[in-house]
Formats: C-alpha cells, structure tokens, sequence
C-alpha cells in the first residue's frame, strides 16, 4: 500500500497531530516515507526518533502558522500536503432549558474559541499553505471536519457550526484552486474509538447537554451505526493518506464521511 500510495518524501503538515486522529495520520504518513511536520501546542520544538519534526503552534494565532510555514519551507524546502486536523469540542447547549447548569450553556468565550481553533486554524494554515503550492502548481489541503458538521449534533451546535463551515471552505477552496493543480478534500469521521482526549468533565458536560447520565453514553452501536462498531482512528488515517495522494488525483470539493453508514436516517 505504501507504494500504491506514492508519497514517500513528499513534505506533510498536520495540525493538531499530537494525539487523538492527528497522531494517527502522523503515524501513517510516517511510516509511508513522508518528510512529517506536527504543529500543535507545546512548548518548545524539537524532533522525535523517528524523523517527524514538531513546531509548537497555536493555529489561531497568524504570526505563529506564518512561523511554521517558514521553518517548514527552511527546512525541507516546500510543502506538498497540509492537512487541517487541529480542533476543539466543547458541549454545551444554546439554552440550559433546566436551569441547572448554566456553565453549560454556549457563551461567548467558549464559541470564539471554537471559532478560533476550527474555522480560523484551517483558513490561516490553508493560506499561507496555498501560497507556496501556487509557485509549485500543485498540492492537496484535506480539511477535518465531522459527521456533526454534515448532521448537527445536540449539544454541541457551536461545534457543528465550525466543522460545517470546514466542509464549506472545501468546496470554495477547491473551486478557486483547482486551476493550479491544487486539490482540497475533506474527510467527516462519525463516532471513532477512545483517543484519550474525552475528559471526565467533557463527558459530564456532554451528558448533561443530552439529558443523559455519564454512563448512559456508552451507546450500542449495533443499533445506530449499520456496521455495528465504532470506527478505528487507522481507519481515519488510511483515508486521509489515499485522499493526499495521486490516486485520488481527480477527486476535489468532496467531504467523505466516514462513519459507518450513519446518519439521520
């Protein structure tokens, strides 16, 4: 598959690739040959054994995504890919109908900060990004949105905002950028297994904002998902890795969901 694929040397960058689904597309690209860059939060730069670089960055911060992109193109001399991985997901509903709860109700400070993290990241990324792919005439953005995104989400509207406004920056992009041989894609994953990144006040949250109790989120996927199980974060990975390449040469402005075969329906 490594070789089907073909992007062995070809230079990544991928936000928000310290844990969760960004680890896992790391991981993939790197074990395919690919010269891997991460940018996400921490504190200072550095390399790991296996010769993926990591550039500490807050992707709604335009200096800091300019400095990535810089030391990127210093290093390895170009940009071949970037993926817009890098999110936050913070419940909480437009009204706490019960009154209980009021911190988990949607403020401003939460909202502009999902707005920050997921619409702003991956329109600062894509452009300084697109820049160095239009002198090259070619490259592929894939944009991370998510199911929610697609369906909506209770709980979680802020959210499902951001990630829908994604889809439609893929549609855009792709519409303005195709010309240069630059393609933009987008991937909407369902309900994945554990990534280590769901706290216990997140669940509590999302509890709350669902009527539920913590332990009655545990669903049974049998019966909302067709296939009958989570989806695995190498499932994620293996789909970002065929959208990068050149076999999916003539596919662009689509955002695939990848969640089972669940939907409303």
């Amino acid at each position: 598959m490594t070789d089907w694929l073909d992007v062995k040397d070809k230079v990544v960058i991928i936000t928000g690739g310290a844990s969760g689904i960004g680890s896992a597309i790391v991981d993939g690209f790197q074990s395919a040959g690919a010269k891997v860059v991460i940018a996400d939060l921490k504190s200072e730069e550095d390399e790991r054994e296996d010769g993926v670089y990591f550039l500490p960055c807050d992707v709604s911060k335009k200096d800091q995504v300019d400095g990535v992109v810089k030391k990127t193109i210093d290093k390895f001399g170009t940009i071949d890919i970037l993926v817009n991985n890098a999110g936050v997901n913070i419940p909480q509903l437009l009204v706490d109908d019960r009154g209980q709860k009021p911190e988990y109700e949607l403020d401003e400070e939460t909202f502009d900060l999902m707005v920050n993290v997921n619409q702003k990241g991956p329109f600062l990324f894509a452009q300084a990004c697109a820049k160095i792919m239009l002198e090259n005439q070619s490259g592929v953005i894939v944009n991370v949105a998510s199911e929610a995104g697609q369906e909506g989400s209770a709980g979680q509207s802020c959210y499902s905002a951001t990630k829908g406004a994604v889809i439609s920056f893929t549609r855009a992009w792709a519409k303005e950028l195709g010309k240069f041989n630059i393609r933009v894609v987008g991937l909407a994953p369902g309900v994945l297994e554990e990534t280590g990144l769901r706290t216990e006040a997140y669940n509590e949250a999302l509890a709350y904002t669902r009527g539920a109790s913590v332990d009655g989120l545990n669903t049974d996927y049998s019966k909302s998902i067709p296939v009958g199980r989570e989806g695995k974060l190498t499932e994620v990975s293996d789909l970002v890795l065929y959208l990068s390449s050149k076999r999916a040469s003539y596919i662009t402005g689509t955002t695939y969901n990848i969640s089972g075969g669940k939907s409303r329906g």
